[in-house]
């Protein structure tokens, strides 16, 4: 992180302290988990719609089949951590109807 600062003939350039750039660092964690979260509640809207209506017409609440393609997508992109994410949010979007 650098800070510029210009005049009519000069321009100093000062390069962030450790600490400035921690502390931007995790003020943009901060958002980022702010933004996630939000995502995560809109998924769990989604999800319940979708039980509602797999409810509403004789089905189960839950889709074993689609819970497994759902785990395989994040674990395509992130490993074993992704299958630990995906498990967590199965269970917050799964029983809410």
């Amino acid at each position: 992180m650098r800070q510029e600062t210009k005049t009519m003939t000069t321009t100093t350039i000062t390069a962030a302290t450790p600490e400035q750039l921690i502390a931007g660092s995790r003020e943009r964690i901060d958002a980022l988990d702010d933004r996630i979260i939000g995502l995560i509640q809109e998924r769990m809207a989604v999800s319940t719609v979708i039980q509602e209506a797999r409810i509403s017409s004789g089905g189960r609440r839950v889709h074993l089949s689609r819970e497994m393609e759902v785990l395989s997508h994040w674990s395509g992109a992130l490993g074993k951590p992704g299958t630990a994410l995906a498990m967590t949010l199965l269970e917050l979007c799964r029983g809410r109807v």
